[in-house]
């Protein structure tokens, strides 16, 4: 296909995610202070939306905690810098499965099994203008962990993010999750202007050569609004992918946690990176105003 460039650029920061990345590096935040501050550098230095996780304060175990999303929401949203919000809703889906002679019962030690209600609680809670929605199952990286997402559960949890008036950003990690995805669409159950973002290189999903990326893109509907980002070391190279096949920018240390070789980064230093790639190429950063008229997004105050 002729390449489409995109020529209005938003940026999304992943500030923490929900990897073993705490030990990696010191600069990943772990506190709902520390996450609000990257996510506000990251604004500063160029994100529309920062997409965020939340970690057990004492030990950066990613957590669940409703308290936890609730007081980095209020610290972002009681920031003089405006961006536009975005919570994981990827959580609660968590599977480790026994030794190969016995898969069940299920490990205890990082399976975490809820509801559709439950796994969207803190969306519930907080109200942020985008929540992701994993729109399916796979062997994830290495052992025996499964991300689970069932297409009952999806179904559900759409419906539940819709109904709420917070526009699902669709997580595609493989094309068949993207095929789900249209489906979800075509029932009613996301509703237009619809945000996917194509998730590269994460074992064992889709991985990040050009031709893999290129059958993700052609499988995404003309009139959706996507992103794209890669882990690892093409994380940096992706910028320029995603935007010269049409598409939008994410990057941060849920992702990449080096700006160079070797050299551990900041969430604001890999957004401002960013930047410069972009505008490089002759394209233009918008902000979070545009964001939201262009993806008729609803900021609103969390419920008292």
């Amino acid at each position: 296909m002729p390449l489409a460039m995109n020529r209005d650029v938003f940026i999304t920061c992943a500030v923490t995610g929900s990897g073993d990345t705490v030990a990696k590096s010191n600069l990943v935040p772990i506190t709902p202070k520390q996450i609000a501050d990257a996510a506000i550098d990251a604004a500063k230095a160029g994100a529309a939306i920062v997409h965020c996780h939340v970690r057990d304060p004492e030990t950066g175990a990613p957590s669940r905690r409703n308290d936890l999303y609730r007081e980095v929401t209020e610290r972002i949203r009681d920031a003089e810098v405006d961006v536009v919000l975005n919570l994981t809703a990827g959580m609660g889906g968590d599977m480790i499965f026994g030794p190969v002679e016995q898969p069940l019962p299920l490990n205890p030690k990082g399976t975490d099994m809820a509801g559709a209600t439950e796994r969207v609680s803190h969306v519930a809670e907080c109200l942020p203008e985008i929540c992701t929605l994993d729109c399916g199952t796979m062997n994830f990286s290495l052992g025996d962990y499964v991300m689970t997402n069932t297409p009952s559960m999806l179904r559900a949890m759409a419906g539940l993010m819709t109904e709420l008036g917070v526009r699902p950003e669709i997580e595609a990690f493989d094309t068949g999750h993207l095929w789900f995805a249209k489906q979800l669409v075509e029932e009613g159950l996301i509703e237009d202007p619809v945000l996917i973002q194509l998730c590269m290189g994460i074992p064992w999903g889709a991985p990040d050569d050009l031709n893999t990326y290129m059958a993700m893109v052609n499988n995404v509907p003309a009139n959706w609004t996507f992103s794209a980002f890669s882990i690892g070391r093409n994380a940096m190279a992706y910028p320029a992918a995603a935007v010269l096949a049409g598409g939008n920018v994410r990057v941060g240390l849920e992702d990449n946690l080096y700006i160079a070789k070797g050299q551990l980064a900041t969430n604001a230093q890999l957004v401002e990176k960013a930047v410069t790639i972009v505008e490089g190429m002759g394209a233009r950063i918008i902000g979070p105003a545009e964001v939201r008229e262009k993806l008729k997004l609803q900021k609103r105050a969390p419920r008292g």
